[in-house]
């Protein structure tokens, strides 16, 4: 019994760790991929007032809308400017930056 719970302990105590570690990942891939360029450094103030703040946003929908802005599903607004950057990013790349952005 001692066994399993040092077991269980080590399990969830790795899955906190896993959970920073990607944390981490999507806050250096935001900075390297160019994100903060138009949308800030802390993803709450953008360049322009037409670029929206993304810090806070609701990781499914953030990753949703960019894979739509990826694939071509969503084209209007800044898109054009969107597509050049996330064509680099890959979707497991995309998933950190979402999973950053919401916990900011």
């Amino acid at each position: 019994m001692k066994t399993i719970a040092m077991f269980a302990g080590a399990a969830l105590l790795s899955l906190g760790l896993a959970g920073n570690a990607a944390a981490a990942d999507g806050a250096a891939l935001y900075a390297s991929k160019g994100c903060a360029a138009c949308h800030g450094a802390d993803a709450k103030t953008p360049i322009m007032p037409a670029y929206p703040k993304l810090a806070g946003q609701n990781a499914q929908y953030a990753l949703n809308q960019m894979k739509d802005i990826k694939s071509g599903a969503r084209n209007n607004g800044q898109t054009a400017a969107m597509k050049g950057i996330v064509m680099s990013v890959s979707e497991e790349e995309l998933q950190a930056i979402a999973e950053w952005l919401a916990a900011q």
